[in-house]
């Protein structure tokens, strides 16, 4: 968050060199950017998200845990980005192109790439399936003289003075060494603990949801077996409770 914060220049200069694309002229970016169009859907902030001359868009996901680089998620991020991306009354053919970019700390897919490009493909044919979403992931793990490689070397470094780009070492010494940096270190680290606490309590709540439900049926196979007199599979087949389900509940009723 901090690293890219209100620096264009940077987000552009990360760009360029994960996709190789020198003459990319980035118009827009922000931080931890809401998506939150859809009412009731689960809503999330994009790292970075940026947009470029062409008003394609950029998301940068900055990912420590492998579960946080879950290729669902991917999918997801580069889902909400059509929906926040489209009006009604526009055309599909309007929607922009768009990258959703993991840049995670271990190899994700073990194959030791510095990156791993993500398309939709007609298997049938195998043709590409021209959509505009691209998926990408890069391999924090990578090392090599190559721009890529050099960049995650930056990415996971932490001392200025070891940086091969004077970009990436000019924003981490003012985040280290100045005051002003520092204080927004601090900032970012307690909102990230606020989150990471928020996302606690809802996990939570998620899952007292579930164990109540679970209950719920519990309560009502034993009243039917109870005030019915049904056998306990009968029972279960009048709550229309799933085959692959029954055995969960056989189990609770033993205990």
């Amino acid at each position: 968050r901090c690293m890219f914060k209100d620096d264009i220049e940077l987000v552009q200069f990360v760009l360029r060199i994960i996709l190789e694309k020198p003459d990319l002229l980035i118009e827009s970016s922000e931080t931890q950017k809401d998506m939150k169009r859809l009412v009731g859907a689960r809503s999330i902030s994009l790292d970075v998200h940026g947009v470029d001359s062409e008003g394609k868009q950029y998301d940068i996901e900055i990912q420590r845990a492998d579960y946080g680089a879950n290729p669902h998620r991917a999918r997801y991020h580069s889902s909400v980005m059509d929906v926040e991306s489209l009006d009604a009354g526009q055309d599909f053919s309007e929607l922009p192109e768009t990258y959703t970019i993991f840049i995670t700390e271990a190899d994700f897919f073990g194959e030791d790439e510095p990156f791993y490009l993500v398309e939709r493909v007609i298997t049938t044919i195998n043709r590409r399936f021209e959509d505009g979403a691209h998926i990408l992931y890069v391999n924090g793990k990578y090392r090599g003289d190559s721009d890529i490689g050099k960049l995650v070397h930056d990415f996971n470094c932490s001392s200025a003075d070891d940086m091969h780009f004077p970009l990436m070492a000019k924003r981490t010494r003012y985040l280290k060494e100045s005051k002003e940096g520092v204080s927004e270190m601090c900032r970012v680290i307690e909102e990230m603990r606020a989150e990471e606490r928020a996302e606690g309590r809802a996990e939570g709540r998620a899952e007292g949801r579930t164990e109540g439900i679970a209950e719920g049926i519990l309560f009502a196979i034993k009243n039917l077996i109870a005030n019915a007199g049904m056998p306990v599979e009968q029972a279960m087949a009048t709550l229309g409770i799933p085959n692959d389900d029954r055995q969960r509940y056989l189990d609770m009723l033993e205990m």
